[in-house]
């Protein structure tokens, strides 16, 4: 079963990281600043595409996000994808 987890490592820069068991399966690089949450990219490893990973890292950051009242600036291509074909879905978090 997948796990996945903030992992800040300063500067409010960090991390989404999906686990299936010990091993990393995906990531979301993310930056924290003030109100803001920017994405910048999201990476899943070959091995495990397909299997809706880069949408449960999206699902969770914007869980995230509406828990912490933060909106989101999307650098990162599928992010912004999702955003745009979605607008209803995210139009509370988009900035």
């Amino acid at each position: 079963m997948e796990k996945i987890e903030l992992k800040l490592i300063g500067n409010g820069r960090g991390y989404f990281l999906l686990k299936e068991g010990d091993e990393q399966m995906g990531e979301m690089e993310v930056r924290i600043l003030g109100e803001d949450l920017t994405v910048f990219h999201t990476e899943v490893s070959p091995k495990a595409e397909g299997k809706g990973y880069a949408k449960k890292l999206l699902d969770e950051m914007v869980a995230y996000c509406r828990n912490h009242h933060l909106k989101v600036k999307a650098l990162c291509p599928f992010v912004r994808a999702q955003f745009d074909r979605h607008p209803e879905e995210y139009a509370d978090i988009i900035k």
